[in-house]
């Protein structure tokens, strides 16, 4: 390496996963090019990296808050595209970090002609803000983990249903916690001893964990709120519709219909699946599928008992859709639900869409994830989105997330009563 050139990550090296820090190269000659590289690997050992190639001022100095990249996995000024636009060196990987207790590390490089390295640094991206704890729960049926901010609260208190897929999702709830709020992240199945797979779905666990979450003296409010993705954001529009205690409720990319699942509740069946029509999943070259118009119509009349009826919910609802998810069409499964919420004089809601935005909308600064295994369809597919534009969303929507929650979590100490 070089001892004139120097790469410095500002204003720290060590930063939460959700803030973006700026990189800058000095030391090198007046209008050299060279390659800046971003490597790191996930917790399946899976490598992800980028590169991009920057020219210097003529002081030899590189400010990516500034200067554009003029090649590489992006191009154009942006400050954080070493991170989004990292691929996973494994066809159809999705970034695996749910583990709260390990940072996700990425190596920062300098690099000259002949692949010669000038300069390095570390950058640690932790989930746990400073005094954020995180205790295992494992109360009655309930499998996850609590994540309490420093201090005594009141807090407002949001249950993440992070739920399908398999085991326990931290990432979205830790960093919850570090904004300030009182979370409870569940595990739906495989985790620590539930099933491996699910055939049916109770509401009855969400309605517990909504009790022991509201039961915590940090807890502040009458209420709970709670944040959900994909499938899980049928199953947080069910609990707002049937279940007390809910004050917010934010549904990213969800379906206006129970998907895939029969939901129970006290062993009688509330909603039927809503299914897909497999000759609809559209095959790609490389092996994922888009199945963005394969599933039922909920509308039509053979399925509308899938329909969860959202208009029964008193919450507070936030709808985030992107419009370019291939995995369905979520822009329009809002349009439903904000077009039944209208249609029974409710106007509890706010939404909000992303062109260019795919399925995974996630804390920002993650690798852009284009295609994975489907964990319930057991095949890749294709999750749709720009890199570029899909960052964007996922920085805008994670603030009005935060700003939502703030806004209609109340400190009223009043309970409510089931629907059901």
């Amino acid at each position: 390496m070089s001892t004139q050139v120097r790469l410095r990550l500002l204003p720290s090296a060590r930063c939460l996963y959700d803030e973006p820090i700026q990189v800058k190269v000095t030391g090198l000659r007046s209008r050299q090019e060279v390659t800046m590289r971003a490597r790191s690997t996930d917790e399946k050992g899976v490598v992800f990296s980028s590169s991009a190639t920057y020219r210097a001022d003529g002081n030899g100095e590189i400010d990516l808050n500034r200067d554009p990249s003029i090649g590489g996995s992006f191009h154009g000024v942006e400050p954080m595209g070493l991170l989004w636009s990292m691929k996973p060196h494994m066809l159809h990987k999705k970034f695996q970090k749910s583990n709260s207790l390990n940072p996700h590390v990425v190596k920062f490089s300098v690099h000259e002609e002949a692949d010669r390295m000038l300069a390095e640094a570390i950058n640690e991206r932790f989930l746990l803000g400073d005094g954020v704890s995180r205790v295992p729960v494992r109360h009655g049926g309930i499998r996850g983990a609590l994540f309490s901010p420093p201090g005594t609260g009141p807090f407002p208190a949001v249950l993440d249903l992070y739920t399908f897929g398999g085991g326990l999702s931290e990432r979205r709830a830790a960093l919850l916690a570090s904004r300030g709020f009182l979370v409870l992240t569940v595990a739906l199945y495989g985790h620590d001893d539930q099933p491996q797979n699910v055939t049916e779905v109770h509401l009855e666990y969400f309605e517990e964990a909504i009790d022991f979450l509201r039961k915590k003296e940090q807890a502040g409010g009458k209420g709970v709120g709670v944040i959900s993705l994909s499938k899980s954001g049928d199953l947080a529009l069910s609990a707002a519709s049937y279940l007390p205690g809910i004050e917010a409720a934010v549904w990213i990319n969800g379906c206006s219909a129970n998907v895939g699942l029969p939901l129970y509740y006290k062993k009688t069946l509330i909603h039927p699946p809503l299914m897909f029509d497999s000759k609809k999943i559209i095959l790609t070259d490389s092996g994922a599928a888009i199945s963005k118009y394969a599933m039922h119509d909920p509308l039509k009349e053979q399925y509308r008992a899938t329909l969860i009826p959202i208009e029964q919910a008193s919450c507070r609802l936030l709808f985030v859709a992107s419009e370019d998810d291939l995995n369905w069409d979520s822009k329009a499964y809002m349009e439903q639900l904000v077009e039944r919420l209208k249609h029974h004089g409710k106007e509890n809601f706010e939404r909000v869409s992303y062109p260019g935005a795919g399925h995974y909308l996630e804390p920002p600064y993650g690798p852009f994830c284009s295609s994975s295994l489907h964990a319930v369809a057991g095949r890749p597919v294709m999750w749709g989105g720009e890199p570029r534009s899909h960052t964007a969303a996922e920085v805008h929507a994670w603030k009005k997330i935060q700003e939502f929650f703030k806004t209609h979590l109340s400190c009223d100490a009043a309970k409510s009563t089931s629907k059901l």
